[in-house]
Protein backbone atom coordinates (compact mmCIF):
# COMPACT_ATOMS: atom_id res chain seq x y z
CA UNK A 1 0.00 0.00 0.00
CA UNK A 2 2.86 2.60 0.54
CA UNK A 3 2.96 4.36 -3.29
CA UNK A 4 -1.11 4.35 -3.12
CA UNK A 5 -0.98 6.17 -0.01
CA UNK A 6 1.13 8.42 -1.66
CA UNK A 7 -0.94 8.66 -4.95
CA UNK A 8 -4.07 8.94 -3.17
CA UNK A 9 -2.45 12.17 -0.95
CA UNK A 10 -1.98 13.98 -4.10
CA UNK A 11 -5.19 12.88 -5.30
CA UNK A 12 -6.66 14.50 -2.52
CA UNK A 13 -4.79 17.58 -2.48
CA UNK A 14 -6.00 17.90 -6.38
CA UNK A 15 -9.41 17.40 -6.05
CA UNK A 16 -9.61 20.11 -2.80
CA UNK A 17 -8.22 22.54 -5.62
CA UNK A 18 -4.77 23.03 -3.06
CA UNK A 19 -1.51 22.67 -4.02
CA UNK A 20 0.87 19.83 -2.23
CA UNK A 21 3.21 20.99 0.70
CA UNK A 22 6.19 17.91 1.33
CA UNK A 23 8.14 19.83 4.64
CA UNK A 24 11.57 18.19 4.74
CA UNK A 25 13.19 16.70 8.01
CA UNK A 26 16.25 15.18 9.17
CA UNK A 27 15.92 12.00 11.35
CA UNK A 28 17.89 12.20 14.18
CA UNK A 29 18.21 15.70 14.51
CA UNK A 30 17.34 16.51 18.18
CA UNK A 31 17.65 12.04 18.88
CA UNK A 32 15.45 9.95 17.22
CA UNK A 33 13.06 9.51 20.14
CA UNK A 34 11.60 13.11 18.71
CA UNK A 35 10.32 12.08 15.26
CA UNK A 36 7.65 10.77 16.08
CA UNK A 37 6.16 14.36 17.76
CA UNK A 38 7.93 16.25 14.22
CA UNK A 39 5.75 13.29 12.12
CA UNK A 40 2.24 14.40 14.17
CA UNK A 41 2.80 17.64 14.25
CA UNK A 42 3.21 17.97 10.81
CA UNK A 43 0.52 15.59 10.13
CA UNK A 44 -1.90 17.62 12.23
CA UNK A 45 -0.83 20.57 10.10
CA UNK A 46 -1.65 19.32 6.97
CA UNK A 47 1.13 18.16 5.33
CA UNK A 48 0.64 16.29 2.07
CA UNK A 49 3.71 13.83 2.91
CA UNK A 50 7.26 13.86 4.68
CA UNK A 51 10.28 13.86 3.30
CA UNK A 52 12.56 12.72 5.79
CA UNK A 53 16.28 12.87 5.48
CA UNK A 54 19.32 10.41 6.66
CA UNK A 55 22.18 11.72 7.81
CA UNK A 56 25.29 10.89 5.42
CA UNK A 57 29.19 12.19 6.17
CA UNK A 58 29.15 13.36 2.91
CA UNK A 59 26.31 14.92 1.40
CA UNK A 60 26.47 16.35 -1.93
CA UNK A 61 23.01 18.38 -2.45
CA UNK A 62 22.49 19.50 0.81
CA UNK A 63 23.19 23.00 2.16
CA UNK A 64 24.78 24.34 5.57
CA UNK A 65 21.21 24.57 7.57
CA UNK A 66 20.91 20.26 6.43
CA UNK A 67 24.17 19.44 7.10
CA UNK A 68 24.18 20.68 10.33
CA UNK A 69 21.33 18.94 11.33
CA UNK A 70 22.77 15.57 9.87
CA UNK A 71 25.61 16.25 12.03
CA UNK A 72 23.94 16.80 15.08
CA UNK A 73 21.87 13.60 14.25
CA UNK A 74 25.02 11.57 13.27
CA UNK A 75 26.55 12.82 17.10
CA UNK A 76 23.17 11.36 18.30
CA UNK A 77 24.55 7.59 16.79
CA UNK A 78 21.35 7.75 14.20
CA UNK A 79 21.49 5.65 11.01
CA UNK A 80 19.57 4.00 8.39
CA UNK A 81 19.15 0.96 10.03
CA UNK A 82 17.73 2.81 13.16
CA UNK A 83 15.66 4.96 11.72
CA UNK A 84 13.96 2.18 9.51
CA UNK A 85 13.49 -0.19 12.37
CA UNK A 86 11.97 3.31 14.79
CA UNK A 87 9.60 4.19 11.71
CA UNK A 88 8.46 0.10 11.71
CA UNK A 89 7.50 0.78 15.38
CA UNK A 90 5.63 4.00 15.32
CA UNK A 91 3.94 3.39 11.80
CA UNK A 92 0.20 2.56 12.94
CA UNK A 93 0.49 5.81 14.94
CA UNK A 94 0.44 8.07 12.20
CA UNK A 95 -1.19 7.94 8.18
CA UNK A 96 0.84 10.45 6.45
CA UNK A 97 3.35 9.08 3.50
CA UNK A 98 6.90 9.25 4.59
CA UNK A 99 9.12 9.47 1.57
CA UNK A 100 12.98 8.42 2.52
CA UNK A 101 15.61 11.27 1.23
CA UNK A 102 19.19 9.46 1.33
CA UNK A 103 22.31 8.67 -0.76
CA UNK A 104 23.02 5.10 -2.50
CA UNK A 105 26.41 4.80 -0.08
CA UNK A 106 24.41 3.92 3.06
CA UNK A 107 22.17 2.04 0.81
CA UNK A 108 24.66 -0.05 -0.64
CA UNK A 109 26.15 -0.66 2.42
CA UNK A 110 23.01 -1.65 4.02
CA UNK A 111 22.34 -4.27 0.73
CA UNK A 112 19.84 -3.53 -1.62
CA UNK A 113 17.47 -6.31 -1.25
CA UNK A 114 17.60 -5.68 2.63
CA UNK A 115 17.21 -2.65 2.46
CA UNK A 116 14.22 -2.21 0.19
CA UNK A 117 12.63 -4.94 2.17
CA UNK A 118 12.97 -2.93 5.89
CA UNK A 119 11.72 0.10 3.83
CA UNK A 120 8.56 -1.76 2.95
CA UNK A 121 8.45 -2.89 6.60
CA UNK A 122 8.56 0.99 8.09
CA UNK A 123 5.85 1.54 5.41
CA UNK A 124 8.44 4.35 3.12
CA UNK A 125 6.25 5.16 0.62
CA UNK A 126 9.02 6.63 -1.80
CA UNK A 127 12.22 7.12 -1.99
CA UNK A 128 14.35 10.17 -2.81
CA UNK A 129 18.28 9.15 -3.93
CA UNK A 130 19.73 12.22 -4.99
CA UNK A 131 23.04 10.66 -6.39
CA UNK A 132 21.73 7.83 -8.30
CA UNK A 133 21.47 9.55 -11.90
CA UNK A 134 18.32 7.70 -14.05
CA UNK A 135 20.97 5.88 -15.94
CA UNK A 136 21.77 4.24 -12.85
CA UNK A 137 18.49 3.61 -11.14
CA UNK A 138 18.02 -0.01 -12.43
CA UNK A 139 20.31 -0.62 -9.52
CA UNK A 140 17.49 -0.68 -7.58
CA UNK A 141 14.02 0.51 -9.38
CA UNK A 142 13.20 -3.01 -9.99
CA UNK A 143 13.19 -4.38 -6.15
CA UNK A 144 11.32 -1.10 -5.15
CA UNK A 145 8.94 -1.57 -7.74
CA UNK A 146 8.61 -5.25 -6.20
CA UNK A 147 7.50 -3.49 -2.93
CA UNK A 148 5.40 -0.84 -4.68
CA UNK A 149 8.33 2.19 -3.30
CA UNK A 150 8.05 4.95 -5.97
CA UNK A 151 11.64 5.99 -6.66
CA UNK A 152 11.08 9.74 -6.97
CA UNK A 153 13.15 11.57 -9.76
CA UNK A 154 15.20 15.10 -10.01
CA UNK A 155 14.71 17.31 -12.32
CA UNK A 156 17.13 20.31 -12.79
CA UNK A 157 17.27 23.71 -14.22
CA UNK A 158 20.17 22.69 -16.51
CA UNK A 159 18.67 19.07 -17.58
CA UNK A 160 18.52 18.83 -21.28
CA UNK A 161 15.93 18.27 -23.43
CA UNK A 162 15.83 14.58 -23.86
CA UNK A 163 17.15 13.96 -20.40
CA UNK A 164 14.16 16.06 -18.91
CA UNK A 165 11.58 13.47 -20.70
CA UNK A 166 13.07 10.68 -19.96
CA UNK A 167 13.59 11.57 -15.72
CA UNK A 168 9.41 12.80 -16.57
CA UNK A 169 8.43 9.34 -17.94
CA UNK A 170 10.34 7.18 -15.38
CA UNK A 171 9.46 9.31 -12.48
CA UNK A 172 7.17 7.75 -9.88
CA UNK A 173 5.01 9.45 -7.08
CA UNK A 174 6.16 13.37 -7.87
CA UNK A 175 8.69 14.76 -9.76
CA UNK A 176 11.27 16.83 -8.16
CA UNK A 177 12.00 19.87 -9.80
CA UNK A 178 14.81 21.83 -8.30
CA UNK A 179 14.52 25.39 -8.52
CA UNK A 180 18.17 26.30 -8.03
CA UNK A 181 21.31 25.30 -9.70
CA UNK A 182 23.41 24.78 -6.50
CA UNK A 183 22.73 23.24 -2.67
CA UNK A 184 19.48 23.31 -0.49
CA UNK A 185 19.42 26.84 1.77
CA UNK A 186 16.87 29.36 2.23
CA UNK A 187 16.80 31.87 -0.54
CA UNK A 188 14.73 35.62 -0.85
CA UNK A 189 14.60 35.71 -4.66
CA UNK A 190 12.72 33.15 -7.10
CA UNK A 191 14.79 32.32 -10.45
CA UNK A 192 13.65 34.37 -13.25
CA UNK A 193 13.46 31.16 -15.69
CA UNK A 194 11.51 28.85 -13.08
CA UNK A 195 8.40 29.63 -14.30
CA UNK A 196 9.33 28.61 -18.04
CA UNK A 197 10.62 25.57 -16.61
CA UNK A 198 8.47 24.11 -14.49
CA UNK A 199 6.12 24.84 -16.92
CA UNK A 200 7.89 22.90 -19.43
CA UNK A 201 8.41 20.08 -16.85
CA UNK A 202 4.45 20.18 -16.66
CA UNK A 203 4.29 19.16 -19.84
CA UNK A 204 6.72 15.62 -20.20
CA UNK A 205 5.18 14.44 -16.88
CA UNK A 206 2.44 11.88 -15.87
CA UNK A 207 3.39 11.98 -12.02
CA UNK A 208 2.66 15.36 -10.48
CA UNK A 209 5.50 18.24 -10.27
CA UNK A 210 6.89 19.17 -6.85
CA UNK A 211 9.17 22.07 -6.72
CA UNK A 212 11.83 22.39 -4.03
CA UNK A 213 15.02 23.42 -3.27
CA UNK A 214 15.65 27.57 -1.35
CA UNK A 215 11.59 27.73 -0.94
CA UNK A 216 11.44 29.60 2.38
CA UNK A 217 8.30 32.23 2.74
CA UNK A 218 4.32 31.68 2.64
CA UNK A 219 4.91 34.03 -0.61
CA UNK A 220 6.93 31.82 -2.28
CA UNK A 221 5.02 28.93 -2.09
CA UNK A 222 2.25 30.72 -3.44
CA UNK A 223 4.22 31.99 -6.39
CA UNK A 224 6.42 28.68 -7.05
CA UNK A 225 2.66 26.54 -6.63
CA UNK A 226 1.32 28.44 -8.77
CA UNK A 227 3.01 27.34 -11.97
CA UNK A 228 3.41 23.06 -10.67
CA UNK A 229 1.12 21.12 -8.19
CA UNK A 230 3.08 21.72 -5.00
CA UNK A 231 5.89 22.35 -2.93
CA UNK A 232 9.32 20.66 -0.74
CA UNK A 233 10.94 23.14 1.84
CA UNK A 234 13.80 21.98 3.57
CA UNK A 235 16.11 24.46 5.32
CA UNK A 236 13.46 26.66 6.21
CA UNK A 237 11.48 23.82 8.13
CA UNK A 238 14.60 23.08 10.04
CA UNK A 239 15.27 26.76 11.12
CA UNK A 240 11.87 27.42 12.47
CA UNK A 241 11.87 24.11 14.51
CA UNK A 242 15.39 25.09 15.59
CA UNK A 243 13.72 28.67 16.76
CA UNK A 244 10.52 26.85 18.31
CA UNK A 245 8.52 28.90 15.50
CA UNK A 246 5.76 26.23 15.12
CA UNK A 247 2.99 28.65 14.08
CA UNK A 248 5.19 30.00 11.12
CA UNK A 249 5.71 26.15 9.68
CA UNK A 250 2.04 25.95 9.75
CA UNK A 251 1.46 29.25 8.14
CA UNK A 252 3.85 27.52 5.60
CA UNK A 253 1.39 24.52 4.94
CA UNK A 254 -1.43 26.46 4.88
CA UNK A 255 0.03 28.90 2.12
CA UNK A 256 -0.03 25.97 -0.18
CA UNK A 257 -3.84 25.43 0.32
CA UNK A 258 -4.91 29.22 -0.26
Amino acid sequence: MSKQRLDAAFQRVAEAGEKAFVPYIMAGDGGLDTLKEKILFLQEAGVTAIELGIPFSDPVADGPTIQEAGKRALAKGTSLKGVLQYLTEIKGDFSVPILLMTYINPVFKYGLENFVEDAQQAGVSGMIIPDLPIEQSDLIAPLMKKKDIALIQLATLTSPEERLKKIASESEGFLYAVTVNGITGARSKVNENLDMYLKRIKQYSKTPVLAGFGISTPEQVKEIGSTCDGVIVGSKIISLWDAGELEAIKALVQAAKE
